[in-house]
């Protein structure tokens, strides 16, 4: 007897429909699942024979087929179990095969029957509308994720036989949905680090609040203890908060890889703050693997990736940042076949001035030769260093300003700045596909950033002593875009651009 039952798996993180069929026939008892499934599906005959038996149905002792089309894309995962359970059941009458034919189903069996989640469900709903289905069963784990999106029914189980009994009309199920607005509303950040808590440092202060609005990438440089890593960790509480696009697209990624059954709102609501160790691999950070995965870089995707310790990174893991610091995304190609990740972080690098790291430092005296900290300098490579919008020096702070009782400027009120600069922004790019200066092409900088005689003046200097290349010249006057915007100038001024090129240390350093 034949049936089908439809499903859906990943590739990247768009999701695509699995059509399963099911051919029980006479013969020796045997389960054969055909098209490409890998060692978790192939081991799903075991753990469905078990939750049927144990759900107090009975498993048919017969020769069972089972296809999972199409069968020349590769299946993953524990995904496929319920859908499975659910067509052998349809395929023995347990239940009206014409019941499940407008349903999606995902889920992993346990022995005893019980549905447990799996990861990849939320872009699996996602993209349900687009494929000309509307409904979804799911682990009851799964529902708050599947249930964020609109214009699907989601339908939680716990059992294999509480699905049953669904489809057979014993026991009726609402459909779960989440009210997003509210959710939005009642997300909150005050559990964040918050920059009233860092005594002094006025000056890396100003280029991070110049960076976060308008998403520029930062690199700062100072010794041990300077508060560097402080810094970078309250950079989260000043970014304004995700719209639902953000939120759906960053959560999709985070699904994939993690799962989000331990999320009561079923979406991630706070920027994501990434901080891989140094010894992390090119695969790691850009993403990969034999079945492509998403990386570091995607799972900082509209938020934060801080890489502290810049310089002990190896380069060749640093190179491939290349890519989507200049196009927001990474392109991963292997035999199988290749997926487009999003990739939109800010990129927060911090590094010591030398290899001990007191190179800086009026107090300690550093011990590196020239050759020694040329070296450590240059692991960094000049056209990475060209991404990086800003570089500024972070000292080490004094004591009076350490012990000083008087709280620096909150988080919120550099937020309020951060967020009206961010609007003039959208404004200003009302109708294109960016939304901050960081994302300005060449062709946009001339539009945008058109300066007067002393302005162009100050770059033509900074052109000729700092020997920039002309994609650090673009920054610069995206930086200037940017705190122009800040100062609520319509204009860049002089003063702009010279600040802008302030905060350009590293190109300094490389043309002494």
């Amino acid at each position: 007897m034949l049936s089908y039952c439809r499903s859906a798996a990943l590739n990247g993180i768009d999701a695509y429909d699995v059509n399963i069929e099911f051919d029980i026939s006479g013969g020796l008892p045997a389960i054969v699942i055909v098209g490409l499934p890998d060692t978790a599906v192939k081991e799903a005959k075991d753990r469905v024979r078990s939750a049927i038996n144990n759900s107090g149905f009975k498993f048919p002792e017969k020769r069972i087929t089972i296809n999972l089309a199409p069968a020349d894309t590769k299946k993953e995962g524990s995904v496929f179990d319920l859908p499975i359970a659910l067509g052998i059941l349809a395929a023995t009458n347990h239940i009206p095969p014409e019941a499940l034919n407008d349903y999606t189903a995902v889920g992993e069996l346990s022995l005893d029957g019980s549905v447990r989640p799996v990861k990849g469900v939320l872009p699996i709903a996602a993209d349900l509308l687009h494929r000309g289905c509307k409904k979804i069963m799911v682990p009851k784990e799964n529902s708050n994720e599947a249930g964020v999106v609109e214009g699907i029914d989601v339908y939680p189980v716990s059992s294999l036989a509480e699905s049953v009994a669904f489809f057979r009309k014993e026991h009726p199920i609402e459909p779960y949905r989440i009210d997003i607005e509210k959710l939005f509303e009642e997300s909150a950040s005050s559990d964040l680090p918050d920059f009233s808590d860092v005594r002094g440092q006025l000056n890396a202060k100003r280029a991070i609040e110049i960076a976060v609005a308008g998403g520029h990438n930062l690199l700062m440089i100072g010794p041990p203890g300077s508060g560097k890593t402080m810094l970078s960790k309250r950079i989260p509480s000043i970014i304004p908060k995700m719209t639902f696009q953000e939120s759906l697209s960053v959560s999709k990624i985070h699904s994939i890889v993690y799962g989000l059954s331990q999320e009561k709102t079923g979406l991630i609501l706070t920027r994501p703050f990434r901080s891989p160790h140094h010894t992390i691999s090119n695969a790691g950070l850009i993403g990969g693997g034999s079945d492509p995965k998403p990386g570091e870089v995607s799972l900082a995707h509209n938020g934060v990736l801080f890489l502290d310790e810049f310089p002990e990174y190896r380069r060749d893991v640093l190179e491939v940042l290349r890519e989507p610091l200049e196009e927001g995304k990474v392109t991963i190609s292997r035999a199988s076949g290749s997926i487009t990740l999003p990739a939109n972080f800010m990129l927060v690098a911090a590094m010591n001035p030398c290899p001990c790291g007191y190179l800086t430092d009026p107090k300690k005296d550093c011990r590196c030769s020239p050759l020694m900290v040329l070296r450590y300098r240059t692991k960094i490579s000049g056209p990475l260093l060209d991404r990086i919008d800003l570089h500024v020096d972070v000292p080490s702070v004094s004591y009076e300003e350490f012990k000083s009782k008087e709280m620096g400027e909150s988080s919120s009120s550099i937020r309020s700045r951060v967020e009206e600069a961010r609007a003039v922004q959208r404004k200003r790019f009302e109708g294109l596909s960016i939304f901050t200066n960081a994302d300005m092409s060449h062709k946009h900088v001339r539009k945008y950033c058109t300066t007067d005689e002393e302005s162009e003046e100050l770059l033509k200097t900074a052109f000729i002593d700092l020997n920039i290349s002309a994609r650090a010249h673009d920054r610069i006057l995206k930086v200037a875009r940017t705190i122009a915007d800040l100062s609520h100038s319509e204009t860049i001024n002089a003063e702009h651009i010279a600040e802008a090129i302030h905060f350009r240390a590293m190109d300094r350093t490389y043309t002494d």
